[in-house]
């Protein structure tokens, strides 16, 4: 890569990680500080840790500069987190965002980085010719995240075979146009973004990525599951003719959010 390579921002939303996240920041720290020649930073946004996770990403960060951190005290969810650190896009040519667990390797997410230049979103995806996947998921995990599929492609018709892997980057213009329209704070933030992405006519490019899942996942796959579903339907509502009647509404939103122990929503964005 030449020396002209773009400036990126990765983006690693951390709830409760004091177990897993260390081997993860200096692996992404020493590969980018060797195999990078541009600007790379990494910031852990912590979401309501109620573990040591800022005192190991401290320490990292005494090793390599490039790492810092944003914490937040409340629980703002997974998306919440990543709609906090989209914030900085300002601050790179490219942001991007990969799961705490390592199931992205450094040199996967390098490999994303290096088609930025073909669109303006770039994602990984373990659905497509060519991924490789290190170890596959539950039977279980796989029926769940395939029936999640084709309700989100009937919603939105994105053509997207992977919306969940944890693994984008997108251009600073992307990542600013898109920010604003953002209000999914739970895991379904992945669709809330791509579908903004498409709405606005960025282009979407999906590549195969290598990944291995992680043991040790903090996803209910009931709860999750739920309150992913209700999001999607939540997004569409938000996007439909019939946006004005959701203030109705909004009292037994909040209340089925609860019950499900999920981040409260953002508010619903300003859109034509």
């Amino acid at each position: 890569m030449p020396e002209t390579a773009p400036s990126l921002l990765l983006l690693i939303p951390a709830y409760n990680e004091e177990q897993r996240i260390e081997p993860v920041l200096r692996a992404y720290g020493k590969y980018f500080r060797d195999q990078y020649p541009g600007k790379f930073q990494l910031i852990v946004v912590l979401n309501g840790c109620r573990d040591n996770t800022i005192g190991v990403v401290k320490k990292v960060a005494a090793e390599f500069p490039a790492i810092s951190a944003l914490e937040f005290a409340a629980p703002i969810g997974k998306g919440g987190a990543l709609i906090e650190g989209l914030r900085l896009a300002p601050l790179a040519d490219f942001i991007g965002y990969v799961d705490a667990d390592g199931a992205t390797e450094p040199e996967a997410f390098h490999d994303l980085a290096r088609h930025c230049r073909e669109a303006d979103c770039v994602i990984g995806s373990r659905w497509i010719e060519g991924a490789v996947l290190h170890q596959v998921q539950t039977g279980q995990r796989r029926f769940a995240s395939r029936v999640f599929h084709y309700i989100v492609q009937f919603f939105f018709r994105m053509n997207i075979r992977d919306t969940q892997c944890g693994a984008k980057i997108m251009t600073r213009a992307a990542a600013e146009k898109t920010h604003p329209s953002l209000c999914i704070a739970d895991m379904a933030f992945d669709i809330n973004l791509l579908y903004v992405l498409k709405r606005n006519g960025f282009q979407v490019k999906e590549v195969p990525t290598e990944w291995t899942d992680k043991v040790g996942s903090k996803v209910s796959l009931g709860k999750t599951s739920m309150t992913m579903l209700f999001s999607v339907i939540r997004l569409r509502w938000i996007y439909s003719p019939f946006a004005p009647l959701r203030k109705i509404f909004l009292p037994i939103e909040k209340w089925i959010y609860r019950k499900l122990n999920a981040p409260p929503p953002n508010p619903d964005p300003k859109h034509d």
